[in-house]
């Protein structure tokens, strides 16, 4: 094996080589520097007639739609482009925009995003990532379960030509986007996934908003309104851009209509409103010609002493500059909140008589300049860690002494740049936010805490992990100032003259609700002790909107198919299962229980061998078979996997580019990858808890094939913990890494393994990434006849029938259909569309799998490692085997134990507990002697059930 640091004599690759493009205010401040100035002439291109596209297959086409006539429509299940050649009369600032059509898309909710480039570039890193957006509305009428609550109603798209800016898919410019171009022709390419028809494409003159000042100035002469205040219910919305905006049900006295102690969705918004550019609409009709100002009832609670901003709206256009970034400050309670100018004075808006429309969007603007310095800052502190780290090789030795103005000589400099950009950050936030919140505090504290290291500079190297420490804190900060929330009850437009409507409730009101709401706590809806034997009784370890999706969908199809009624109830912890078992109460099925409390329950006597009813053998082999292992027990298998994570390996196309750096197949790949990463202050990325790849690829298993002891003290066993620990020991992977999806965001970790959270994450809150990463196959084990191994588990929610249940006969009629291709592809795909691609239905059935709304190359990559799916038996006392090999783990990593030796600790100790708990269900005597085995089943090639699947 070549050496880290024989491989880093190879590399010519330096930190200048991943420069990254610039931001787009920078970008924009550089051709203002330049006296570049706003433009003043058009130029539209028909989109029809590109001068170049991707493939001439069907993915391109022209035809009419919806009045629209000689249109491109843009098809397609993988990403594609189309360019056009362009002409401009004079150099300038313009702004594009599209007149577009979604159409039926690839993912429920996806909107069209598209990677543009001018001239084969991007001229900032914006544009690899302007989005526009679908229509939604929300189904009516709102339904009610059999509890009386409502269920939250499911996105149905609306879509319909609209005529929109390019803009940033992070919301972080307030104004649509300019774009620099120089007199003579220019070529744009648009690249994406999304189907879309589009009509043309329009470079326009920047449009300039005027401050309220002088918009109120050249209003018409209007004499007063006469006519009573507009109040419309926030939940009524006619349109949304996103189908994770949704309804809440508040209990407030004066939230409209009242909750009487049931589940009622009187308001919108919240912790669902609160990212990037999701914008809700409202129509309304002005009375009269004239001034109006707006009000809203609104709640803006979600993150103490942080304010939320909103770009306002008012029939597609932003009416003055104070509105592109309207503040909602932090408030504990339910507030009137009237959109008014710093003196106090509400806003006034000129309206014809007739419909309008109001449409509030989040926005990032104020903090994006304050994300930007943070990007700087980390990157900084990372840049000083790593010296330290360099200098000191990794180890605390406190009986060295260092003089770092020798040896660091420009480290003072570098702490005391961090500790005045930390303080400038403080105060910037203050200004935008308002008010001091934990994280203006946050930036404070960390910058005293760099000031005390400066005072005793010769010092520092002890602490380097104190400079990482920092570092974590500053860039947690990202996602809270992402999050923008606000909660809405009730919006007002009233004449300028008149008053609002009372927006808050009053002190008796207030008492009272608080008293009803007492007395409605105890009609609890969700009563695990009330069973009708009349009914299935099924309880859900998952949230509120799971559950009431699969009793909707039980009504409709089980019941009515089979005269079977279900009541579907929540589950809130799995402990209730063992305390209701206790008190003699126990449901027929239990759904979305982790992998391990199966076996646990079987143990016990608790859960039925579904192995032993109908039709087990054919539901088997719908799933992969190292599915199975964790549910098997005493030759028998005790539960249904019902969803499943999986492990892939995630990677920025774009930096790999940069790096000349190609996707590993082999572990052996990625040492050859690590020196180049970590030249250019990057790293790879490996979850010190996922130990299964490792030990499955080189063909160890966890336990003998009787299930009586471990069988990790086998040569293939050890050289397993070697690899896992000298990925840490000696090729310098993270060994703590607080968040790898904002490491992957920023590009500080563009590669490393991952699950399905890591997914879900990236498709519905990095807009921003598009089409810049992708998944392949996590790295594996090159075997002799040049086949990779690439074993790994993931973790699974499974459902169980349980042994007291007087009804197994219709459990197991119900638990079949639940976990059929058929209703688990209705219920992914309904799940998704109320909530969002963030809800995204991982489920176990392949069939079911493809029938869900993944991109195809995705798909395709997590079949093919689903084929490698295999995860760890449960055993009696098998708890302790990841306990104690995690402690293995940090003997050997942490505190340098000799890997041999802390590996063989770990076995003593698995195999002490495991034959206390045989001896305590019969397994072996007293003296050791075995009575009975378990005989667990052999995993050994790779599910060829998913190649059928695989496109």
């Amino acid at each position: 094996m070549v050496s880290p640091a024989t491989q880093a004599s190879d590399v010519k690759t330096t930190s200048s080589s991943i420069e990254p493009e610039p931001y787009y205010a920078d970008a924009l401040q550089a051709w203002k520097r330049q006296s570049a100035q706003d433009a003043t002439a058009s130029v539209t291109i028909k989109a029809s007639t590109p001068t170049a596209r991707s493939s001439q297959d069907s993915t391109f086409s022209v035809g009419n739609l919806e009045g629209k006539s000689d249109v491109l429509l843009w098809r397609g299940a993988k990403v594609s482009w189309v360019e056009y050649q362009f002409n401009v009369s004079a150099k300038g600032l313009y702004e594009f925009q599209a007149s577009y059509r979604p159409l039926p898309g690839n993912g429920v909710g996806n909107p069209i995003t598209w990677d543009v480039t001018l001239d084969g570039k991007h001229p900032f890193r914006e544009a690899s990532s302007i989005t526009f957006y679908r229509d939604w509305k929300d189904s009516r009428p709102i339904l009610k379960n059999s509890d009386g609550d409502e269920v939250r109603p499911r996105s149905v798209e609306a879509p319909a030509w609209r005529i929109k800016p390019f803009i940033d898919s992070e919301g972080a410019y307030a104004n649509p986007l300019k774009w620099y171009l120089t007199e003579g022709v220019h070529t744009i390419r648009l690249s994406g996934i999304e189907p879309v028809a589009i009509e043309e494409l329009r470079i326009v003159p920047p449009e300039a908003i005027k401050a309220y000042a002088g918009v109120a100035e050249a209003y018409p002469q209007t004499k007063p309104v006469q006519a009573k205040a507009l109040t419309l219910q926030a939940e009524n919305m006619d349109l949304k851009n996103d189908t994770s905006i949704k309804l809440f049900s508040d209990t407030d006295p004066r939230s409209v209509p009242v909750a009487k102690g049931r589940i009622t969705y009187n308001t919108v918004g919240a912790k669902r409103w609160m990212y990037q550019n999701q914008e809700i609409s409202w129509n309304f009709e002005a009375p009269e010609t004239g001034k109006y100002k707006i009000g809203l009832r609104s709640l803006q609670n979600q993150i103490s002493q942080k304010s939320s901003f909103r770009r306002i709206k008012l029939d597609g256009k932003v009416p003055f500059q104070e509105f592109l970034t309207y503040r909602f400050p932090y408030d504990s309670g339910w507030k009137g909140t009237v959109l008014e100018q710093p003196n106090g004075k509400p806003y006034g808006l000129y309206l014809e008589k007739g419909k309008h429309t109001l449409s509030i969007a989040v926005t990032g603007a104020p903090v994006k300049p304050a994300l930007i310095k943070i990007d700087e800052l980390s990157q900084q502190l990372r840049s000083i860690d790593q010296d330290l780290r360099s200098l000191t090789g990794g180890l605390i030795d406190r009986n060295r002494t260092w003089k770092v103005n020798q040896e660091l000589p420009d480290l003072a400099g570098r702490l005391d740049s961090a500790a005045k950009l930390m303080d400038s950050l403080s105060g910037e936030l203050l200004q935008v936010n308002g008010v001091k919140d934990s994280i203006i505090q946050g930036f404070g504290t960390s910058a005293q805490d760099i000031r005390a290291l400066l005072k005793k500079l010769d010092d520092v190297p002890y602490y380097a992990d104190q400079i990482t420490s920092i570092n974590e804190k500053i860039s947690s900060f990202i996602e809270q100032l992402l999050q923008q929330p606000l909660q809405v009850d009730e919006i007002y437009i009233a004449p300028l003259e008149e008053p609002f409507p009372k927006m808050e409730a009053s002190l008796i009101s207030g008492v009272a609700g608080s008293l009803t709401n007492f007395f409605y706590s105890f009609q609890s809806r969700d009563s695990l002790s009330d069973l009708d034997e009349r009914v299935l009784n099924v309880w859900v370890q998952r949230g509120r909107d799971y559950v009431d999706q699969l009793q909707q969908l039980t009504d409709e199809e089980f019941t009515a198919e089979t005269g079977i009624k279900v009541k579907v109830n929540l589950l809130p912890t799995p402990q209730l299962l063992v305390m209701s078992n206790a008190a003699g109460i126990q449901p027929d099925v239990a759904l979305g229980l982790t992998q391990d409390l199966p076996v646990d329950y079987a143990i016990r006597g608790s859960v039925t061998d579904l192995s032993k009813l109908p039709n087990f053998k054919e539901i088997y082999n719908r799933f992969s078979p190292g599915s199975w292992l964790p549910l098997h027990y005493n030759k028998g298998y005790y539960a249904i996997p019902e969803t499943q994570s999986f492990q892939v390996l995630f990677y920025r196309k774009d930096i790999l580019k940069q790096l000349d750096l190609e996707i590993p197949q082999t572990w052996e790949d990625v040492y050859a990858l690590l020196p180049v990463l970590q030249q250019n202050s990057l790293n790879f990325y490996m979850n010190p808890k996922d130990y299964t790849p490792f030990f499955y690829q080189n063909d160890s298993e966890f336990y003998n094939p009787q299930g009586l002891r471990t069988a990790l003290d086998t040569p293939q066993g050890f050289k397993a913990f070697k690899q896992w620990t000298d990925l840490y020991n000696t090729y310098a992977v993270e060994k703590e890494v607080p968040s790898f999806y904002q490491h992957f965001r920023r590009g500080t970790m563009p590669i490393g393994i991952s699950d399905y959270n890591m997914y879900v994450q990236l498709m519905a809150a990095a807009p921003e990434l598009n089409n810049r990463w992708g998944i392949a196959e996590i790295p594996g084990v090159k075997k002799p006849d040049g086949t990779i191994r690439r074993w790994a588990g993931g973790g699974q929610r499974t459902g169980v029938i349980f042994e007291k249940s007087k009804k197994k006969d219709q459990a197991w009629k119900f638990m079949q259909w639940w976990i059929s291709p058929e209703t688990q592809a209705r219920y992914g795909n309904d799940i998704e569309a109320v909530n969002g691609v963030a809800f995204r239905w991982n489920t176990s059935n392949v069939e079911a799998f493809v029938k869900l709304p993944w991109k195809q190359e995705d798909a395709n990559i997590i079949l093919k490692q689903w084929s490698w799916y295999k995860d760890i038996p449960n055993l009696p006392g098998g708890y302790f085997l990841e306990r104690e090999i995690t402690n293995a783990w940090l003997r050997a990593v942490v505190d340098g134990t000799n890997y041999r030796s802390s590996l063989e600790t770990a076995v003593m100790d698995i195999d002490r507990e495991l034959r206390r708990k045989q001896q305590e269900f019969g397994y072996v005597d007293q003296n050791g002697h075995i009575l009975k085995t378990l005989d667990l089943p052999v995993v050994d090639k790779p599910w060829e059930g998913v190649n059928a699947y695989v496109k």
